[in-house]
């Protein structure tokens, strides 16, 4: 091969070996979003229960008092349409499966007057908590290293992630959800 070919060859196999790479991380990344979605699950750290965010109507979510039972965390804020749009139906879990043992919490990724400006038109029967930009840093922390919103996971009983969705909820992940970790 002659001299003049060998530029354009190591260009082919640099931009080879980069599309390699791009695509075992976005298949990393893919599967640390879908933990649990194949039975596996992810113990959170023992700093996840340590968690305190103020809540907007006075007083605090306390992620200690969540221990022991499965926990739905929706990441949401109000400038995102997606997150608007399915804060209803994670209310209307809350309130069906609440007997059931169900927690669940929101947490807004957002400025803390919008939030409450936002919940005074559209309130929701489960705790919010204003997360800012420490909900930003627990959204990389649980495996959404892109900080895309929404974002929803469940930990179950036992304080593993046993399910993560980046994106809009819809109906049958909730239901999924429910049956996996209550039976019914």
């Amino acid at each position: 091969m002659s001299d003049s070919a060998n530029p354009v060859r190591r260009r082919w196999i640099i931009g080879g070996v980069a599309v390699v790479a791009a695509a075992a991380g976005a298949g990393g990344a893919w599967w640390k979003e879908r933990a649990g979605a194949s039975g596996t699950s992810v113990p959170v750290d023992a700093t996840f229960w340590t968690r305190r965010f103020e809540r907007p109507e006075g007083g605090e979510v306390d992620f200690a008092t969540l221990r022991g039972k499965p926990v739905l965390i929706n990441f949401w804020a109000t400038w995102c349409p997606p997150c608007v749009e399915e804060l209803p139906m994670v209310d209307r879990f809350f309130r069906d499966q609440a007997a059931n043992g169900w927690q669940v919490i929101g947490l807004a990724i957002d400025q803390p007057s919008a939030v409450r400006k936002f919940l005074a038109r559209t309130p929701v029967s489960f705790p919010i908590g204003l997360a800012g930009l420490e909900g930003t840093e627990l959204l990389r922390e649980l495996g959404n290293t892109g900080g895309g919103l929404p974002f929803t996971m469940v930990v179950n009983a036992e304080g593993a992630v046993v399910a993560r969705k980046m994106g809009k909820l819809e109906p049958a992940d909730l239901d999924a959800w429910r049956q996996a970790l209550v039976r019914g």
